[in-house]
């Protein structure tokens, strides 16, 4: 038993943890669907549409460092 007050023991188990090579197939998946959102919007939708570019931004560059730290180790 912990000796941790219970809010700051961690609810984390190894079966709650992602691989790398998981975590880069959620990120493509994430990747791919904020693609197909994006060449759905019209004109008309302009801040949402630079939403939805910062986020793909973002995703591409998490599954990138991903890919980048699997090959350094």
């Amino acid at each position: 038993m912990s000796r941790r007050p219970e809010s700051e023991r961690s609810d984390w188990t190894d079966l709650d943890l992602l691989t790398r090579e998981e975590a880069h197939g959620r990120l493509l998946a994430e990747i791919a669907e904020t693609d197909v959102r994006l060449s759905e919007l019209g004109e008309s939708d302009q801040a949402e549409r630079e939403l939805l570019q910062s986020r793909l931004r973002a995703l591409r560059e998490a599954a990138e460092d991903l890919i980048d730290h699997s090959k350094k180790n």
